[in-house]
């Protein structure tokens, strides 16, 4: 049996060096190279007469057919198929045989699990659909909740707008009637003095033109008194619309206006919730921390109401409904915002509105959003009076940037329940944190809240 060595020793000489397949149709050269006949014919149409191995020059009519390469060629062939056969043979002689019903059964269960994986894919894919399609509908309609809000915070301003207008404009025609009244009433008195003085002249002119003496002195001693004392004293009526009022920065004052509109709060603070460590202004609109008033030294009667645990202190007034807005000037040690009524106060911890707190700070140059994971805000500018909006229908806590009237962050979607407070914390000892919005407290309340805050530290 010939070797695979053999074979493929027989078959490379009965390959044709052209197209270097088996000959077909094989013819030999007077040089004694051989090819295929269609190989070499379409050869000497580009070099005519010329052996491709060689390149010997050969005449005419040299091409003789080659029954030994033919023969060759065939068996080369045909040894070349069976050895492949051969080949595939050997690759499935391993290869074992079941009946075709329990192979079936191999293969459903491949299929079956294939099916099963499926499935599950396609129930969490249809999971994940209805959650997208929920996503989708939670997002469309909290676009059209906010688009109903835009609309009507600028149909507010609007109105605001028109009515400080139409404000304007009715104060400048009243003040265009005042000042013109005067000056028409002024103007009809200088009318009436220049017609009398007219008519005096006219008078005086004919006594001139008398040409009886007689008659002259009569007439002449017939007036009371001289024209001279007759004269009243004449003036213009002044008067000057005020330019400052209805040329001015009009943006300004309607931008007070509309502030006024968020209606801010006159927010005081509570000493009742204040850490021993807090100093608390008389007028309760200022605090700064101060270590030389130790817990010995001011012990206050706890009523439940105090931090203990950070040095924060409440508002006096909390909010259950409503928009309200209030300013802070703040110095390098501060967290301000709301906080919840129900708030631990003894173990305050985390500062996050999972644990009731809605709050930005500052700590040295860092400035934060007090969240579950304390995430620096990015501003160009940190603030030195902080703005804070609290909307509790609409869930949502603001934070502004008041001395450049820019957003620095919003907290949303909360669901507000029970009472929220404003809420104040520094660990300033040299600067204090002051409350700027808002009226100032009365005399008699300050002499009240003098009363309680010298009861409580007195205790």
């Amino acid at each position: 049996m010939a070797t695979r060595q053999q074979i493929q020793s027989l078959a490379e000489e009965a390959i044709c060096p052209i197209c270097l397949d088996f000959f077909t149709d094989p013819v030999s050269l007077e040089c004694g190279h051989n090819f295929c006949r269609s190989c070499i014919t379409q050869c000497w149409e580009k070099e005519r007469n010329s052996c491709p191995e060689c390149r010997m020059k050969l005449t005419e009519g040299s091409l003789r057919a080659s029954r030994v390469l033919a023969s060759l060629a065939e068996k080369a062939r045909k040894l070349k198929l069976n050895q492949k056969e051969k080949e595939i043979s050997q690759e499935h002689r391993e290869h074992r045989f079941i009946p075709i019903k329990e192979a079936v059964e191999i293969y459903k269960d491949g299929v079956k699990s294939s099916l099963d994986f499926l499935t599950e894919k396609k129930s969490t894919v249809l999971q994940m659909e209805q959650k997208q399609k929920r996503r989708i509908s939670q997002i469309r309609e909290q676009a059209s909740s906010l688009q109903s809000h835009i609309t009507s915070e600028f149909a507010e301003m609007h109105q605001i707008l028109t009515e400080k207008e139409q404000r304007l404009i009715r104060d400048l025609r009243e003040d265009e009637e005042r000042i013109l009244n005067i000056m028409q009433k002024n103007l009809r008195e200088l009318q009436e003095n220049l017609k009398s003085t007219e008519e005096r002249l006219s008078e005086l002119q004919k006594q001139l033109k008398q040409t009886d003496g007689v008659t002259f002195l009569k007439v002449e001693a017939s007036q009371k008194r001289r024209i001279s004392n007759d004269v009243n004293e004449l003036s213009l009526a002044n008067g000057e619309i005020c330019i400052e009022k209805f040329n001015g920065p009009l943006q300004y004052s309607v931008w007070k206006e509309l502030l006024d509109a968020i209606k801010p709060v006159s927010v005081t603070l509570d000493v009742e919730t204040a850490h021993p460590w807090l100093e608390v202004s008389e007028d309760l609109k200022s605090l700064r921390l101060t270590r030389t008033r130790t817990r010995t030294q001011w012990s206050p009667p706890d009523t439940g109401k105090r931090f203990t645990d950070r040095p924060c202190v409440f508002g006096s007034e909390g909010f259950t409904s409503g928009r309200h807005y209030w300013e802070v000037a703040v110095n390098r040690y501060w967290s301000l915002g709301v906080a919840a009524e129900s708030v631990d106060r003894e173990r305050v911890g985390q500062v996050s509105p999972e644990t009731g707190f809605w709050t930005i700070g500052r700590y040295k140059d860092q400035f934060n959003i007090n969240n579950s994971l304390v995430c620096p805000l990015p501003v160009g500018q940190i603030p030195r009076k902080v703005g804070v909006y609290l909307s509790y229908e609409s869930g949502i806590v603001s934070f502004y940037n008041a001395d450049t009237k820019s957003h620095l962050h919003t907290f949303t979607g909360n669901k507000f329940a029970g009472k929220m407070y404003p809420f104040f914390e520094t660990c300033d000892e040299k600067k204090w944190i002051r409350i700027c919005s808002g009226s100032e407290p009365s005399q008699e309340k300050r002499r009240t809240l003098r009363l309680v805050t010298s009861s409580l530290m007195s205790q």
